[in-house]
């Protein structure tokens, strides 16, 4: 029943900014911990980012002071903010939500830093 849906990617030069949202159907949104994870092309899915149902996010090193994870339970959304983009972002960017010992994941949205 819980689907996940990313939105927001594209082609963006180095610098500028994205925002991704992943929209959650068929759950009671507000109680779940959800997560931003990528994978560039020949490279394991890495976490970016996530956000615990009570608001607190914890960030990867290599996006901290650029990226910022939120969440709005009213819209069933979280967000991605990227700012100062660079071409090492570059990778599909996958949406989770976790619920104990379960985890459900979006299809992903492609994100491209070039120039």
């Amino acid at each position: 029943q819980v689907q996940l849906v990313e939105s927001g990617g594209g082609l963006v030069q180095p610098g500028g900014s994205l925002r991704l949202s992943c929209a959650v159907s068929g759950s009671i949104f507000s109680i779940f911990a959800m997560g931003w994870y990528r994978q560039a092309p020949g490279k394991q899915r890495e976490l970016v980012a996530t956000i615990s149902s009570g608001g607190s996010s914890n960030y990867a090193d290599s996006v901290k002071g650029r990226f910022t994870i939120s969440r709005d339970n009213a819209k069933n959304t979280v967000y991605l903010q990227m700012n100062s983009l660079k071409p090492e972002d570059t990778a599909v960017y996958y949406c989770n939500l976790n619920w104990s010992r379960l985890n459900y994941w979006g299809q992903g949205t492609q994100v491209t830093v070039s120039s």
